[in-house]
């Protein structure tokens, strides 16, 4: 049963409809003392020209099926029936398991572009936030019913190939390209603009053999495609250690060169163009400056790129929400995006969201490493799981698949210490802070969820005497809290956030562990002790769940 529903509907009508059910607020009070659910009837004052007490007063000897309903100051306090929630609560979630929260099939498709990395390029620690909150967002749209189509968008197109191929030839060694190709890839690089500032004439050079790649030159294309294998086959390690390998497709922005030019020609027929100092323009709105679509010299550009995909992507997957989780410094260009497709006169427009997100900081700085370079991504996931490995050692020496677990602990402790935070905002990284067992961490709920299997082996699986039992506040606290993983999934999905999941959790663990402290688990009654450890059960499966939403493992024990 949805209790707020419920309340919602049951004032609804009892008011005859004079009051909207948006306008209807059900808010949860902090302190559970006061009451389950408070409905403040301030609003309604105006529509039904009397004071909040007096509606109030009129409410509550209306509403049925509640333990109690008490007026204060203007406010309609409800409290649940604590056995008849509890039992009901419990034992939907202990028969549903990890289908607890399902939402039904809406048969409405999600397209999801994210991770992006750039081929010829590390894996670098700037990619982690657009992977790790693209994949939860992913698993929290099939949650919530929807079809989800997943895109790694390879970024594997523009000027920067051009002057990659003309530096490999110029100063690219082929053992070293064996050995570590992405090293040295990113080595000629550096050598590029490192004499391009004392030639400038060098970056016409990358131009030249971009123009190439466009042109289908053979040797071009053959550089390009042995970039973008080794490239690939790096990427795979840790897409590996993060435990994301199922993208519905690689196509990257290559992929879209032969596809841009009815795009162009849609724009000319359209009068949307413009040339402007040799360029090809679309005039935007007054706040938002023009979008550039072709270069003085017919080269094309990320935005008629991404124009193409739209196109693409609508055509072949009839996507109701295509979500691009970029970072927060490509607003201006998903503006531009959605701004072009709605002059062009097609209405999916608003159907374009970009999921922007902050930086990864290390002391208040862009993580980078000493020589100011881009921190590989898996680097630091080795890093974390080697000390958490560490910390698990000292911890519990004679524990078996101590291997396993530690990078179970320490990719978590990643994922979890980035979506723990609003996506929008910077978060900071500190691999000693997010490994710890006690806090906001991730390691701290997958200690916990170890926990409650330990007390699990006690559970008898005996019938439940719900009148001889007496509910105390630390049990009810963690009930409710379960309860609410429904309204989480739902508006982790409306808003495209995983903290509202990862906070939630965070408080699950924090009231489970109240409970552990103050309430004696097993004991003589046998009719409390089986409560208690379905309570324990309960937990287990909705932090399970939870994580996996989140794209983290849990372990049976630490």
């Amino acid at each position: 049963m949805n209790y707020k529903d419920d309340i919602i509907e049951q004032i609804y009508n009892i008011l005859d409809g004079k009051i909207e059910k948006e306008n209807i607020i059900v808010e949860k009070p902090k302190d559970r003392k006061m009451a389950d659910y408070a409905i403040p009837c301030f609003s309604f004052s105006k529509i039904l020209r009397k004071s909040p007490i007096v509606i109030a007063e009129e409410l509550k000897d209306k509403i049925e099926g509640y333990e109690k309903v008490e007026v204060v100051n203007g406010y309609l306090n409800i409290f649940l029936k604590k056995k008849d929630t509890i039992k009901e609560i419990v034992k939907d979630i202990i028969e549903k398991k990890d289908s607890y929260g399902n939402k039904k099939t809406k048969n409405k498709n999600i397209v999801i572009e994210y991770s992006s990395p750039n081929i010829a390029k590390p894996f670098g620690v700037g990619h982690l936030r657009s992977t790790v909150i693209g994949e939860a967002l992913k698993n929290i749209s099939i949650k919530n019913g929807y079809n989800v189509i997943t895109i790694n968008y390879l970024g594997d197109y523009g000027t920067q190939f051009g002057k990659l191929i003309y530096a490999y030839l110029q100063w690219g060694n082929k053992d070293a390209m064996k050995e570590n190709p992405i090293d040295e890839l990113r080595r000629v690089y550096v050598k590029f603009h490192e004499e391009a500032e004392k030639n400038p004439s060098l970056d016409e050079e990358g131009r030249k053999w971009f123009k190439r790649l466009e042109d289908n030159d053979e040797y071009s294309l053959k550089l390009w495609t042995q970039f973008k294998e080794a490239s690939l086959k790096e990427f795979e390690k840790t897409y590996n250690l993060l435990g994301i390998n199922n993208f519905d497709s690689y196509t990257g922005e290559a992929y879209y060169k032969d596809k841009m030019q009815p795009v162009i020609d849609e724009l000319e027929a359209k009068n949307l163009l413009e040339i402007s100092e040799g360029a090809t323009i679309v005039r935007l709105d007054d706040n938002i400056v023009p979008a550039l679509i072709k270069r003085s010299d017919g080269g094309s550009l990320y935005v008629t790129r991404d124009l193409a995909a739209v196109f693409d992507r609508k055509n072949n997957y009839k996507f109701d929400k295509a979500l691009y989780v970029v970072g927060n410094e490509q607003t201006l260009h998903f503006e531009q995006l959605k701004k072009i497709v709605e002059k062009m006169g097609y209405d999916f427009y608003n159907d374009i969201c970009h999921i922007n997100f902050g930086l990864v900081l290390q002391n208040g700085k862009k993580m980078s490493t000493r020589q100011g370079r881009s921190v590989k991504l898996h680097d630091v996931l080795v890093e974390t799981i080697d000390l958490a490995y560490k910390y698990i050692d000292e911890k519990n020496p004679t524990l078996d698949n101590k291997d396993e677990i530690a990078q179970i602990v320490g990719v978590g402790a990643v994922i979890f210490n980035d979506l723990k935070n609003y996506r929008c905002n910077d978060i900071e990284f500190n691999i000693e802070d997010i490994l710890r067992f006690e806090g906001n961490t991730g390691p701290y709920i997958q200690y916990t969820y170890a926990r409650i299997m330990s007390l699990l082996e006690h559970k008898k699986n005996i019938k439940l005497d719900y009148e001889k039992l007496v509910i105390n506040e630390y049990e009810w606290n963690i009930i409710f809290k379960l309860y609410e993983f429904n309204d989480a999934i739902e508006a982790a999905y409306e808003n495209f956030d995983p903290s509202i999941i990862a906070k939630l959790l965070l408080d699950i663990a924090q009231d489970f562990n109240k409970m552990y402290a103050n309430v004696k688990i097993i004991s003589d009654d046998a009719n409390n002790t089986e409560f208690v450890l379905s309570i324990c059960e309960a937990t287990s499966i909705i932090i399970k769940e939870g994580m996996r939403l989140l794209g983290i493992k849990v372990i049976n024990k630490m």
